[in-house]
C-alpha cells in the first residue's frame, strides 16, 4: 500500500511530509503541479490536465495501489479529492474542501450552524461601489475569498481607507486571476480581542485537539502579518475548552471528518470566534514546533491517520515552545541575513532557518506570501521561549536593496 501527495514542487511541506512517511516506512509518490524532471517517486503534471491526470493516476494504482490521496497544501487540495473519489479512496467531501478554502463558503456554512463569525457579505470587482460604501459598518475586513497567510487582509476604519483597500485587493486578485475573473473579495465586520491558533486531527469525524498556539503580538491591523506561535497556551482552561469546542463546531459545520484541522480563531468578552478553519495543517515550517510522543512530528500523527492507524496521543514534551516567523520589513530584493550565528546562541533558541533566496525579490504584506524564515525555540516556560524568539529575532540585520534603487 502507497500514499499519494499532492503538492506543488516548492511547497514548505513537502520535505517534512516526506520525512515522516521515512520514519513509518510508507512507500509514497508525490504529484506535483508543473514542470520538472519526473522520477520513480515525484511525478509532475500539470493539475489543470485533469483527464491526463487521472488516467496516469489510475494506471498507477493497477500497478500498486494507493491507501490514501493527501494534498499537501491549499492549492492540491481539489485535486486530490477528485483522485481520491475516482480511485474510492475515503476523503472529504467536495463541499466541505471547498468550504475550507472559500471564506464566504465557510462564513456561510458557520453562520448557517450557529457557530460564531463576524457580520459578512461577498463583493465582487462588479459590484457597485456606492452601493457596498452604504451598507459597510466600520471598522471591517476586506479580503479575498481564496487567499492564505493574511495575504490581501486589510482592515480599514473608514471609506477612504476601503477605497484604497478594494483597489490593493482588486489588484491582486487581477494578477493571480487575469484581467477576466470575478474578483471576488469579502467584507466582514472586525473583530477584536486576542488570536489563537489551533491545530487538531479528525479520525472518523471526532475532532482530538493537539495544541493550541498563542499569538502574543496584537492582530490590530491594518495588516495582519503573524509572527510568534507559543504552545502550550496560557489561556485559563476554561477559554481553552472554549476553543476546542468551537473549532470542532466549525469543522463539523462546513462538513470535515478526516485529516488534519488548522483553525484560527478570536476570543474576546463574547466568546470564541472562528476567523477560519482549514482541512491542512499550520503553515510554513511552524510543525516543527511540536512533538508528540518519544519524538513524532505533527507530520507523523498526520500520515497515521491517513493510514488508518492513527491513535490519540498528547504531547509529551514537558517544555513550551515556540516559533517567529521572521516579518520581511520593506519589499525588494533580499541581499543578505547578518547575525545568525549570534541570535543561533540566545538561549533556548533550537534552530533559525532563512527560506527566502538571497538575491532574489520579496514582498511585504498584503500582496506578499512567505516570510523570511524561521526562528524556532524551546524553554521552561511559555514566557521564556517569547522572550528567546524576541531576542534572537533583534540580533538579526537584514539588508534588503529597495526597488526604487534598482532602476
Amino acid at each position: 500500500m502507497r500514499l499519494l501527495f499532492v503538492s506543488t514542487a516548492h511547497s514548505y511541506r513537502n520535505n517534512d511530509f516526506i520525512a515522516a512517511a521515512d520514519v513509518l516506512g510508507i512507500q509514497y509518490m508525490l504529484f506535483c503541479d508543473g514542470a520538472g524532471v519526473s522520477t520513480q517517486r515525484h511525478v509532475y503534471l500539470e493539475f489543470l490536465q485533469d483527464a491526463e491526470l487521472l488516467r496516469r493516476v489510475k494506471d498507477l494504482h493497477a500497478e500498486q495501489s494507493f491507501r490514501a490521496v493527501m494534498a499537501l497544501d491549499d492549492s492540491g487540495a481539489n485535486i486530490a479529492a477528485r483522485i481520491a473519489t475516482a480511485l474510492h479512496l475515503p476523503h472529504n467531501r467536495l463541499e466541505a474542501i471547498a468550504a475550507a478554502r472559500d471564506k464566504a463558503l465557510m462564513r456561510t456554512a458557520l453562520s448557517n450552524a450557529g457557530v460564531a463569525v463576524p457580520q459578512f457579505r461577498r463583493y465582487n470587482a462588479s459590484s457597485q461601489l456606492p452601493q457596498l460604501l452604504a451598507e459597510l459598518i466600520f471598522p471591517c475586513v476586506i479580503k479575498p475569498l481564496l487567499l492564505n497567510g493574511s495575504r490581501g487582509v486589510i482592515r480599514v476604519d473608514s471609506p477612504d481607507e476601503f477605497i484604497q483597500a478594494r483597489l490593493i485587493v482588486l489588484a491582486m486578485l487581477e494578477e493571480l486571476e487575469g484581467k477576466d475573473g470575478e474578483h471576488a473579495f469579502l467584507v466582514e465586520s472586525f473583530i477584536p480581542g486576542i488570536e489563537v491558533a489551533l491545530e487538531a486531527i479528525l479520525d472518523n469525524g471526532t475532532l482530538y485537539p493537539l495544541a493550541i498556539f498563542d499569538k502574543p503580538d496584537p492582530l490590530d491591523g491594518p495588516l495582519f502579518e503573524e509572527t510568534i506561535y507559543v504552545t502550550p497556551s496560557r489561556l485559563p482552561a476554561s477559554v481553552q475548552t472554549d476553543i476546542i469546542d468551537t473549532a470542532r463546531a466549525a469543522a463539523h459545520a462546513i462538513g470535515l471528518v478526516s485529516g488534519p484541522v488548522h483553525a484560527e480563531l478570536r476570543i474576546n468578552e463574547s466568546g470564541v470566534w472562528v476567523v477560519e478553519v482549514a482541512g491542512r495543517s499550520i503553515g510554513g515550517l511552524c510543525s516543527r514546533t511540536l512533538r508528540f510522543g518519544v519524538s513524532d512530528s505533527l507530520e507523523v500523527l498526520i500520515l497515521r491517520q491517513a493510514m488508518g492507524t492513527f491513535r490519540p496521543i498528547e504531547p509529551t514534551d514537558a517544555h513550551a515552545s515556540g516559533v517567529m516567523m521572521i516579518p520581511i520589513p520593506n519589499p525588494g530584493i533580499l541581499q543578505q541575513v547578518n547575525g545568525i550565528s549570534a541570535a543561533a546562541a540566545v538561549a533556548s533558541i533550537e534552530s533559525i532557518e532563512i527560506t527566502s533566496p538571497l538575491h532574489q525579490p520579496i514582498r511585504t504584506l498584503p500582496a506578499g506570501e512567505s516570510y523570511l524564515g524561521f526562528i524556532f525555540a524551546r524553554a521552561a516556560t511559555p514566557e521564556a521561549v517569547e522572550v528567546a524568539l524576541r531576542e534572537a529575532h533583534a540580533c538579526l540585520e537584514i539588508t534588503i536593496t529597495p526597488y526604487f534603487l534598482l532602476t
